[in-house]
């Protein structure tokens, strides 16, 4: 009986030099800095200025979607998932957009549960009511 001397777990040899790896890295490292200059820049700009609302919103977007990119570039070169096969990748992917979807859920559940807290509270509701008649009294009697 022969036995096999190979391993039965599917690897592919990656024909790359240091010096094309190391070439690799400092461009994915290059790209990185920009894309978190880019980031920051979008960031001080939201703070500094008095943008209208919807603008802000969209720099949000911008903001998100640079941070998936940089994760996206770590993820692949970094912890070389980009040279995996296709299975590794949606082994590690799908979990994760899983979770990413978990941390959505909550977060909008914790918001409904926040307005309906506010909107039922009946200690909230009387002291909204009593400003609402404090300020109406300071509107038609003005000098008392």
């Amino acid at each position: 009986m022969e036995h096999q001397n190979a391993s039965s777990e599917v690897t592919f040899h990656h024909h790359q030099s240091d010096a094309e790896f190391k070439a690799r890295v400092r461009k994915t490292t290059i790209l990185l800095s920009v894309i978190t200059v880019i980031e920051l820049g979008l960031g001080l700009l939201m703070y500094a200025t008095n943008l209208p609302d919807w603008i802000i919103l969209l720099l949000k977007g911008v903001i998100v979607i640079l941070t998936l990119a940089k994760a996206f570039y770590i993820v692949a070169v970094f912890m070389h998932l980009g040279d995996e096969i296709r299975n590794m990748i949606m082994t590690i992917v799908v979990p994760l957009l899983l979770f990413i979807w978990f941390i959505a859920a909550f977060l909008w559940d914790g918001n409904e549960y926040r307005v309906l807290r506010n909107r039922y509270d009946k200690t909230r509701m009387e002291e909204i009511q009593h400003r609402e008649v404090r300020s109406a009294d300071t509107a038609t009697h003005p000098l008392d």
